[in-house]
């Protein structure tokens, strides 16, 4: 049995440790996670999956902190997964698995996943889909999905969750840039957190404004617009409900086949993106880069370069290296 394949096993089985291992996997090596992803995927059962984003310092971890004990109380068993994001220097990421829960006992109905964003666009780790899959095969029925909170553009969460729920916090510029960035456009509620802060009323106006002149109303109602503190317990319950709601519109049978060819197309692309990535790395590591650097530096322009590399790439045959292996 392939180290894959027994830590699988054992994350069926409940063993905590070897589902975590087994999301480092997914996560760090797609080559020997190939080996059980089709088991993975046909032992999903359909958890909902709800995104958070918006920018960074809004409270989304608190936020989610505070959700997540609301789920709990109506029995539910809940998975986060929250992306932190990677240094461009270092490589490094600060995991905040201790840093946002705040949970005293050990509660087998509750995982939490930190992993970095390695540099992913959209706020959100390219690896981010297979390991909801892991964690909707192992039982757990709602999955909540932080993207990093880098900047104003994490909206490609939209694409993996099945509702997006987007946070600010009163007296920013942040709607602003926003609105720019087309983040209004992503989200399927807003929330206005820190409503105990001055100025949380006419932020949550503004934002319902904004909403009402976006163009996706032409087409459908204007997303609703919560005020909501965490530390205080205040506006939860309605976000739970609204979260329980979402998970009864995600059994439609015409937007789970709309958002299951969504998320295979993105995924494709990111698989894509990965592989592509890393024989680049190896195309061009060594000797082959000095090569290429000495030809450019003598005279070599740029799309000469580029052929060449296409070409390491392709291998011999003309056809991928990797896919000839499988």
């Amino acid at each position: 049995m392939t180290k894959a394949a027994e830590l699988w096993s054992q994350s069926r089985a409940g063993q905590r440790r070897a589902l975590a291992q087994l999301l480092t996997l997914a996560e760090s090596d797609s080559d020997a996670y190939l080996e059980i992803a089709a088991q993975v995927h046909q032992s999903t059962r359909g958890a909902l999956r709800v995104g958070f984003t918006g920018p960074a310092g809004a409270g989304k971890s608190t936020l989610i902190d505070a959700v997540v004990k609301g789920l709990r109380a109506l029995r539910r068993k809940v998975a986060v997964l929250a992306t932190d994001p990677t240094s461009e220097i270092s490589g490094g990421a600060l995991l905040g698995d201790r840093v946002r829960t705040t949970f005293e006992a050990p509660d087998p109905g509750l995982f939490f996943r930190s992993l970095g964003s390695r540099g992913a666009r959209g706020g959100l780790s390219a690896a981010a889909d297979d390991l909801l899959e892991i964690l909707d095969a192992c039982g757990f029925d709602r999955l909540l999905v932080e993207a990093a909170g880098a900047g104003q553009s994490e909206t490609d969460i939209a694409h993996v969750v099945d509702g997006t729920i987007v946070v600010f916090q009163p007296g920013t510029g942040d709607l602003v840039q926003a609105m720019k960035a087309g983040l209004v456009e992503a989200g399927d509620l807003f929330v206005i957190n820190k409503a105990d802060l001055p100025g949380a009323e006419l932020a949550a106006e503004s934002l319902r404004s904004a909403l009402a002149l976006s163009s996706r109303t032409q087409t459908s109602p204007a997303p609703d617009v919560l005020l909501v503190s965490a530390l205080e317990n205040h506006g939860l319950d309605p976000l739970v409900r609204w979260i329980e709601q979402c998970a009864e519109r995600a059994c439609g049978r015409d937007a789970e086949e709309s958002r299951r060819r969504d998320r295979l197309e993105r995924r494709l692309k990111a698989l894509l993106e990965r592989w592509w990535t890393a024989e680049l790395d190896r195309t061009l590591e060594g000797e082959t880069l000095d090569r290429l650097f000495d030809r450019w530096r003598h005279g070599d322009s740029a799309h000469h370069l580029a052929a060449e590399i296409i070409a390491r790439l392709q291998g011999p045959g003309g056809g991928t290296r990797r896919s000839e292996q499988r």
